[in-house]
């Protein structure tokens, strides 16, 4: 049997072996066995990927913004020329098919490429003659060092959330992946470096706690971007905001479908059943609710058993496969247990994903096919937790302010969305709905990269939302300039207090 292959971080612009002595192991999720190990990094390890991009950071910020575009048009053609090996090797260590994966990186590519039009993002104003023969303007300037500390299931896009605005902006980044799946970004870091992007100024740190602490404690991490658990994200936020950071921290979600009774059933269960059980569920924006509005659930819920009875769930490299395993064993185990604990509190066990058939040899992967609950209630641990795995609650209510109530209600704010042919309903609710993503007959509302991303409530810990507009205001800050240059006709001394005339 041959041995495992390391993945290393990538420091100063090479992959450096770790040297703390500590390991992951990385599984292949369809079949069960390890597939490679990473190194978890020191506290020292912190410190050399820190210094790196410390010492790379002044010539990147002094580099023109032309200089910056090309350097990254340059990464975006490369990044679309690999999309198909990135998405392989996403599949190969998280689990999801290979197709999804491959939209994992296009979602990417279009931060990239809102990026690229970095001389227009970072146009500042001016304002002539504020006072007599006296100029104001603001600039935007880059912050520094800044780390972003990413999930497990977008291995390739939520970094790209993050990393191509900071590096446009003219800051040095540290990047901390999951540990679950490290490899796409290692392989991100190696097209930087083909695209021209000097040495330093991205760098990856494999690791786990002792990884994150270290950049949020670290005196020169100027900012911290987070996406992951609530949880987290509140220990993220609390303990960088302590430290004197910038803070964005993205939390979990509970995101409701609500249905209502003029809808599309076809194209309602369509959704629900693309949106919960795409890449397994384990999306923040997947749909993890459908809340049906009396009379609609007995049949909505037919339909939606009729798809789910239609999906071949196996590898993620069978072209055959919609829906691949989880990613860790120990996940998949914790997924299960809201079954029969549904069961026990009052649900119906509609769909048992535990009885659906594999592609191929299921070997000891880590699988669970797609799973209904229907007849949930508030009170449910299946209702409160987020799971995020493949498994749909369905509650039922009388009416659209029962819906609204109970989505407004939930800790989490992150998306939701309403299926309806009212178009007056559908106005309300994007307006009276306390979520910060809404769609209207749209599934999973994730905007486009020049749009930000983020949500409400417990699903965001911190002021700004990721990528887009909001994006380029968190990684830079505002310098206000005010000038005079003297003419030949200045009047000489004068030690009166100065006046707006």
């Amino acid at each position: 049997m041959t041995e495992p292959r390391e993945i290393t971080h990538w420091i100063g612009g090479k992959a450096v072996a770790g040297a703390s002595g500590r390991y992951g192991e990385v599984y292949d999720p369809a079949t069960g066995r390890v597939g490679a190990t990473v190194g978890l990094a020191s506290p020292d390890e912190v410190d050399q990927a820190v210094a790196a991009a410390r010492a790379a950071f002044p010539a990147w910020r002094d580099a023109s913004l032309t200089q910056r575009a090309r350097v990254l048009f340059a990464f975006r053609e490369l990044v679309a020329a690999h999309a198909g090996e990135l998405a392989r090797l996403i599949s190969s260590e998280h689990g999801k098919v290979v197709s999804d994966a491959a939209g994992e990186v296009a979602r990417g590519l279009e931060v990239v490429e809102f990026a690229c039009g970095v001389p227009h993002l970072l146009k500042g104003g001016f304002s002539e003659n504020v006072s007599s023969r006296v100029d104001a303007y603001s600039i935007l300037q880059p912050l520094g060092v800044v780390a972003g500390i990413t999930p497990f299931n977008f291995p390739a896009m939520v970094p790209m959330w993050m990393f191509p605005v900071a590096i446009a902006c003219g800051n040095a980044f540290v990047l901390k992946p999951s540990e679950k799946d490290p490899s796409a970004s290692l392989r991100l870091a190696e097209l930087w470096a083909e695209a021209g992007l000097p040495d330093g100024v991205f760098n990856v740190l494999q690791g786990d706690r002792v990884a994150v602490d270290g950049l949020l404690n670290h005196p020169d991490v100027k900012a911290v971007s987070f996406v992951g658990s609530t949880p987290v994200a509140r220990h993220i936020y609390e303990t960088a905001a302590r430290n004197g950071k910038r803070v964005q921290a993205l939390g979990g979600a509970k995101n409701h479908m609500v249905v209502l009774p003029d809808a599309d059933l076809d194209l309602a269960a369509d959704a629900a059943v693309s949106a919960g059980f795409g890449s397994a569920g384990e999306r923040c924006m997947a749909i993890s609710v459908v809340v049906a509005v009396d009379p609609v659930g007995d049949d909505l819920l037919d339909r939606v058993r009729a798809r789910v009875a239609e999906l071949k769930v196996g590898p993620g490299d069978d072209p055959r496969a919609e829906m691949g395993p989880l990613v860790t064993r120990e996940h998949r185990d914790k997924v299960v247990s809201y079954l029969d604990g549904g069961v026990a509190q009052g649900a119906t066990l509609a769909v048992d994903g535990r009885e659906t058939p594999v592609l191929g040899d299921p070997g000891e992967g880590f699988w669970l096919g797609p799973t209904v609950l229907d007849h949930v209630t508030p009170e449910m641990d299946a209702y409160r937790d987020e799971i995020f795995g493949p498994v749909l609650s369905v509650v039922r209510v009388a009416s659209y302010e029962e819906a609204l109530e109970l989505i407004s209600a939930n800790p989490y704010g992150n998306g939701t969305a309403i299926f309806t042919n009212d178009g007056g309903a559908a106005r309300r609710f994007q307006n009276e709905v306390e979520v910060g993503m809404v769609g209207i007959n749209v599934p999973i509302p994730v905007p486009m990269a020049y749009y930000s991303f983020g949500g409400w409530k417990e699903s965001l810990f911190g002021d700004s939302h990721a990528h887009g507009t909001e994006g380029v205001h968190f990684y830079t800050r505002t310098k206000a300039v005010t000038s005079r240059w003297l003419d030949p006709s200045h009047g000489g001394v004068n030690l009166g207090f100065p006046t707006n005339g």
